[in-house]
């Protein structure tokens, strides 16, 4: 099974040093600001064998227009921020609007990561992620590209996330999962 990863956030937050470091084994020191890089990798998640399309996206607003794009073409997104930056943070609102605009649901396959946690000056408590990931209806992991703490499971949740997602589709036939959810016990009227 295919599934197209998109990994997004703001600038410096560690996006393409959490998928080198799942596609290639290693950590990637310097920085160097990426406009588009996309990976593919084999892989197990729960059992079942895998390819992930991953598609590492800029963080320099001079090409945020091509969120929209990417934002087209997944499936599932890990929404990436520094727990030692809070502007990452915040932005990770805008992100979920936008994405949920464009995909014109309310519900995304997506998770959200806090990187970097190899880090001795948080400026993002655990407390916060959690919360807002909580709200979103979403997975929270906490991440390390540094040290790998993390990565893989992140990935693979997105991965689960997106099963979750299509198991519900199914169930929901031919409506989709917000109008299933949306009808009440005593009756439901489809139109």
């Amino acid at each position: 099974m295919l599934y197209n990863l998109v990994v997004m956030g703001t600038s410096c937050v560690g996006k393409s040093a959490l998928t080198v470091h799942l596609v290639h084994n290693r950590f990637v020191e310097e920085y160097d600001p990426t406009i588009e890089d996309s990976y593919l990798l084999q892989t197990v998640v729960d059992g079942e064998a895998c390819q992930l399309d991953i598609l590492d996206t800029t963080g320099l607003e001079e090409y945020y227009r091509l969120r929209d794009q990417y934002m087209r073409w997944g499936e599932g997104f890990l929404f990436v921020y520094a727990v030692d930056d809070l502007y990452s943070f915040e932005s990770v609102h805008g992100l979920w609007d936008k994405l949920r605009r464009i995909k014109k649901t309310d519900y995304v396959p997506m998770v959200l990561v806090a990187n970097k946690t190899d880090k001795a000056c948080w400026r993002v408590d655990s407390t916060l992620g959690q919360e807002v990931a909580k709200s979103f209806g979403v997975p929270f992991v906490e991440t390390s590209a540094k040290t790998r703490k993390g990565v893989e499971h992140a990935f693979h949740e997105l991965v689960r996330e997106i099963r979750r997602s299509a198991a519900a589709k199914e169930l929901s036939g031919p409506l989709d999962a917000e109008h299933v959810l949306g009808c009440g016990l005593k009756h439901c009227t489809i139109l």
